[in-house]
Order: C-alpha cells, then structure tokens, then sequence
C-alpha cells in the first residue's frame, strides 16, 4: 500500500473509554476519552454515571464521531480527534442519529413532562456546523424516533408524533439552518392502519417503502411511494400483500432500484419451526427506466427459518442464507432468479465486500464460527477459511481487504476483544478488552483506495499483537499438554490409589484378578466391630432358618447322582476356607458360574439323549446340541472339574 493511500479506521468503545485505531500497517492508537482512572479530583466532585459512555457511531460519510455522557454529547473530527464540541442538554441522552452527509444531528433525550403533565419535546435536531438547534419534536417510544433523510439531505422524514399511521415529509433549507416542523409538511403518507416501519431508498430519485402487519384477517403488506408533492397512499409505485407477517425487514439496494422485505412471525402455525415463519419477497422500484415491475416471493427449496440476507454493492445480486443446519446458502439476481448455490453447511451470516469481489459466508452464535471466503469473480471459488469463535461483530473493512471480528458485552463477557483477519486468512491484527462494548469500521468511499488485483500476492505482516498473543496461547498450550491424560477414574475407585489404567471398577474385573494371583485389594466393604475376648455374636434368627434350609436340602440329595458340583464331598457348612470357589458379598466365581452353566447344557443334552433313545423325534437344533456334548467336557476339564 503506497505512501498516499489512506489508513482504514475503527473504533473500539469500553464503558468508560474510547479509542480510534488506525488500521494496516500501523494499527496505532488514539484516545479519545479515558475515564477509567480519572484524576482524584474529579472522581470526587463527579458521580459515576457521568463517566459512562451510553451511545457513540460514526457519522454515516465518516467525517465525524460522536459519543454521549449521561446528558451531553461530544463530537470529534474522526481524522485530526481534536478537542470534541460539547452539546450540553436537560435531561438523560440515550441515543443519537446522522444525516448521511454530516450536517444535522439527532438527539434522543428521556422523556419527561412539564408541571402541567404535558410532554416536553424530547428529540433535538442540531446543525454541526454552527452546534445550533433547528428543530425538536417529541417521540415517547426509543424504537422508532430516528428520523431519515434522502441521499442529498434535501427532504427530513419522521412518524407523526400522535399517531403511527402518518408519515411527514419536510424540506430542509439548502444552508441547513431551517428546518420548521411546526408547519404543513412537504408531504404526508396517511394509512388507515398503523404502519410499523418504513425505510428511504438511497440514489437519484428517492422513495419510501412502508410495512403495515396483518391484522383482523387482512394481510400484511408492503408499498413503495415515490417521494413527490402529491403523494397519495392510494397509488403505490410497487406493492406486495402476504399473509403470515407480524414483522418485516426492509433492505434496498444501493441504487436504490429493487428492495428485499423479510416478513416472519413468532410462532409457526404448523408447529414445523420452533422459530416462527419467515418468507422473503422482492419488490422492483417500478420507474421509466425499470426493465422489470412484477413483485415476486423468492422460492426457497428447503424448510427453515431465513438466517440473513445480503446486498451487492453492485445492486444487481444478492445472497440468501436459509433452512435448517446445515443451512443452504443461495444467490439471485436482480429478478430472482437463481444464479448459484453453495454446499450446504452450518452457516448464518453473509457479507459482500464493498468492491462485490468477495463474499464472506461464516457461522456465528451456537455455531463453530467458522468463517469462507468465495471469489465472486472467479464462479465462487472459495478462497480462505478461517474460526473466530464467539464472534458478535463482523465486518468488511472500507477498502474491501480486511474484515474486523469481535467478541462484545453484554452478549459474551469474557474474552472480549477485536481481530483484524486478512481476507486470505491471516490474523494480522489483535486487541483484548476487559469489557467491550461497541466497534465499528470508519466510512470511507472505496474510490480512495487502489483496486484491488491479486489477494494472496499482497498479504500483509502480521503486527507485534499477533505475534505476542500467539506466544501467550502457545505456552499455555504446552503448560496443558504435559499433564498426562489417563482415563476417567470414578470416585471409589480413587481411594484406593489407582490410576485409571489399573483401576478394577466392576465385580467381575476385581474377582477375575484375584483368581489370577493378582494383588488386588478387596473391594470396600464395611468392618464389623470386634471386641478382643468377648464371644461371637449369637447368629440371628434368619441367618439360622437359612442355614437349616440349606442343611436340608444337601440331606435329601441322592448320593449317586451322575452328575454333581465339583468336591461336593465337603459338606461342612462351617469350614473357614474352601479350596472349590471365592465368594465375595455372597456371589461365585467367576470359574464357578461357568462351570455351572455348563453343568446345566450338560443335563439338558443328557435329557436329549435319553428322548432320542426312546425314539421320540427330536427337531434339528436339538440333535445340533447334542453333538456339541463332547465340547462342552472338554471347556469342564479345562476348568478342573472331573466326574
């Protein structure tokens, strides 16, 4: 980048600082205010609420920024942050709005009421140039106080203040000195319902796009009026009329020639979406010059809610991201016709470059927060990828090279800070906050910068920051991957001092071990208190009716059965140890189980045979399991036992 070209800017806000960094190679940084360790003698004569920062944007052509303070506001020449110009007001602001070229500024101050109980006009319009106010009115409601201009800051439009059905169209004077709202309008837009939002297109010839929801069984709808003297509601230049639209978004193109409209609902009707409904139609700015004119519904070919839609700075394309995760993610033109479909992947978020070269398609929110960039130019060609987890914030930079990702409060409150990537993705840039809560690029036209011609030759060094938070992150990778990783070890089995590689957890691994000649500890089993010279403890009246049981049935056993558990010959119930089996907490074996359950095939098959000698028919499994006879002796001699 040659010496003449400009440096990009951003800013980045705390609750009590803001700073104004220039962007590749320098990345320096300028402060603009610091109130987070304020001198001792003001931190004493002023409260806290007067340190923290409420509001603050860059004007829309980046000439100015502007910042508020409990009830002032400052602005500050974004290129030289000289000493800021100090709007001082009654009440709390909480909100401020530029026209698009920087001349009149809007002021949104809390409302209150005078001692007659009547509101006091709460919205002030100030010239920048002079810092006179030239107009003021009132709006109760924060949601749609902001009033919109025309590209050449040549017509001021607002909702009427008494009712949401009205639009008013005012001409300001040409020094911007004037701006009487207290007379007839230049215009008026009177619907017989609420209109519940409307937006101002920007080129040559302006015009005004309105939503009116659904309501009583009537359809929801959009129109667009073209701004003149006789405006009449009834006579719409373009309009659309659906159902299943309790919101809408209005996005026109930067010609000013076609609009999107997003209508969605909270609820889905046919319970398919926990996410509403959402449906997106184009509207053509019918004119002289339009080669098209027909309203249309952009067909989706798969069920979900719409993520995001996207402009072309070119105005001819735009891209949709839609359907359930994986989402699709989709490109029409300026008609609606399909130009091109991308695989399908968890994605939400679409962005053009401000030369339309690039398109950047990535997931943030519950997803991974990976992030592709395509080639416009080169039939969508990816070109990069990259993660930026836990992103709030993402942006393309003016000159089209960079984009700006950030993690801000109160959406995530830990690791807040703001990354610079370059398109090919590198990290060249990063700053870590404590707590960040606003960021945005500086406007600057793209004129000002070269043309951008070949990405990968022109990729920037990344700056000291980078290289410092790597070497961070690295040693605490490293510091992590020394400790050895073993296998979960569950509470009980930790007392004893095992590992998880030798831990024995289960009945059968514990007794498998001690048949073997393991070492193992016995299992946990609480002591029963003995007191050295008293007697045993008498048996209780159970333990002896099961004992008697027990005696009772080895008495009525026949003494010639063919087949008997191995060394049944010790019957002595009160032997200390048997040479046979190991019992713990009252169950065999493992080699006893198993010899058990061969013993019982063994009788079976034996059964079998004695059936089959007296000529009954037997199915083919049984006669299968009868051969498996001498198997079965052989795994009974392999385990010890004898006949």
């Amino acid at each position: 980048m040659s010496s003449h070209t400009p440096l990009t800017q951003f800013y980045c806000k705390t609750p009590k600082s803001i700073e104004l960094i220039l962007g590749n190679p320098s990345f320096d940084s300028t402060s603009i205010l610091d109130n987070s360790n304020p001198p001792d003698n003001a931190s004493s004569s002023a409260p806290a609420s007067f340190l923290i920062i409420r509001s603050s944007t860059y004007s829309p052509d980046g000439r100015v920024f502007v910042f508020t303070q409990l009830n002032s506001v400052f602005v500050v020449d974004s290129a030289s942050s000289a000493d800021p110009i100090k709007l001082s007001f009654d009440n709390d602001v909480f909100d401020v709005h530029l026209s698009p070229n920087s001349s009149l500024l809007s002021v949104w101050e809390k409302p209150s009421k005078d001692a007659q109980n009547n509101w006091i006009n709460n919205v002030s319009v100030y010239n920048l140039k002079s810092s006179t106010k030239i107009a003021d009115y009132l709006a109760v409601s924060q949601s749609n106080w902001k009033p919109q201009y025309t590209f050449d800051e040549r017509f001021f439009t607002k909702f009427n203040s008494k009712s949401q059905n009205q639009i008013n169209i005012y001409e300001i004077s040409k020094d911007f000195t004037e701006l009487n709202l207290n007379k007839k309008p230049y215009a008026s837009l009177v619907s017989p319902t609420t209109i519940q939002t409307y937006q101002i297109s920007p080129g040559q010839n302006p015009s005004i796009a309105i939503f009116i929801p659904e309501k009583n069984s009537k359809p929801a709808s959009v129109k667009i009026y073209q701004i003149t003297k006789n405006l009449n509601f009834n006579t719409p230049i373009s309009f659309k009329t659906f159902f299943k639209a309790e919101r809408c978004v209005l996005k026109w193109n930067i010609l000013g020639t076609a609009l999107l409209a997003l209508a969605s609902t909270d609820v889905d009707a046919s319970n398919k979406s926990y996410y509403g409904e959402s449906n997106l139609y184009l509207l053509p700015r019918s004119s002289a010059q339009s080669s098209f004119s027909s309203s249309t519904r952009i067909t989706l070919d798969k069920e979900g809610p719409i993520h995001d839609i996207s402009w072309s700075p070119s105005s001819r394309e735009f891209g949709v991201i839609y359907g359930y995760m994986p989402s699709k993610t989709a490109f029409f033109d300026v008609r609606g016709n399909l130009l091109h479909q991308l695989p399908q992947l968890p994605k939400n978020t679409i962005l053009f470059s401000p030369h339309a070269k690039f398109i950047l398609v990535a997931g943030f929110g519950n997803l991974q927060g990976t992030v592709d960039i395509y080639d416009r130019q080169q039939k969508f060609k990816k070109i990069s990828s990259f993660k930026a987890e836990n992103t709030s914030v993402c942006q393309w930079s003016p000159d089209g090279r960079f984009i700006l990702t950030a993690t801000t409060s109160p959406r995530l409150r830990v690791d807040n800070g703001v990354k610079i990537w370059h398109a090919s993705g590198k990290l060249i840039f990063i700053k870590e906050f404590k707590e960040l809560l606003g960021v945005d690029w500086k406007f600057q036209p793209l004129e000002s910068f070269p043309p951008l011609k070949k990405l990968l030759e022109e990729t920037p060094e990344e700056h000291e920051s980078v290289k410092l938070w790597k070497l961070t992150n690295s040693t605490s990778k490293i510091t992590a991957s020394n400790k050895p990783k073993t296998a979960y070890v569950p509470p009980h089995a930790r007392r004893n001092g095992t590992n998880g590689s030798t831990a024995q957890t289960s009945l059968y691994q514990k007794e498998l071990a001690r048949t073997i000649g393991s070492d193992l500890q016995k299992p946990f089993s609480p002591r029963q208190k003995i007191i050295p010279g008293a007697p045993e403890p008498p048996e209780s009246k159970a333990a002896a009716k099961n004992r008697r049981r027990r005696e009772g049935k080895k008495q009525l056993a026949p003494a010639d059965d063919s087949i008997s558990p191995p060394n049944s010959s010790s019957t002595n119930g009160n032997t200390a140890e048997s040479n046979v089996s190991y019992v713990v907490g009252g169950v065999q074996s493992f080699e006893e189980k198993k010899i058990r359950s061969l013993l019982k095939k063994l009788r079976a098959i034996e059964t079998l045979k004695t059936k089959q000698a007296n000529g009954e028919p037997l199915e083919d499994t049984q006669v299968l399991k009868i051969k498996t006879e001498d198997k079965i002796r052989n795994e009974l001699a392999v385990l010890g036992w004898e006949e």
